[in-house]
């Protein structure tokens, strides 16, 4: 069975809780699991301790056995030491389109036109 460590969404509109949870892979977000790790609070500061609760040695012994994070939950579990953390590449986001690429060199063509003309 693929295990899969995730957030279950909870709480009202526009007013989020996770509960992060143990569940079979081919389960729905909110649907049946094996077992609850902790909560999450997103609406909390980053800072205050009640934003995140987990259980770390079940989170260990789940990794142990296979259970994959999502990415969600693998941020969680390196911030608590429990996993070491993965380099993440996503290097298109930072670039700009082809159009802003254009924009910014035309604009750079024109500012060096008066700089060679002097």
């Amino acid at each position: 069975m693929a295990t899969k460590i995730r957030l279950a969404r909870g709480g009202s509109k526009k007013r989020p809780h996770y509960a992060i949870v143990v569940s079979d892979s081919r389960m729905p977000r909110d649907g049946r699991f094996l077992e609850k790790l902790g909560t999450y609070n997103p609406l909390l500061a980053k800072d205050s301790e009640d934003r995140i609760k987990l259980d770390l040695d079940r989170a260990k012994h789940w990794l142990d056995h296979g259970a994959q994070p999502t990415d969600r939950v693998a941020r969680f579990l390196e911030a608590a030491g429990v996993r070491e953390k993965s380099t993440r590449a996503n290097l298109k986001k930072g670039e700009p389109g082809k159009k802003a690429t254009a924009r910014a060199a035309e604009k750079a063509a024109k500012a060096a036109a008066p700089a060679d003309a002097e």
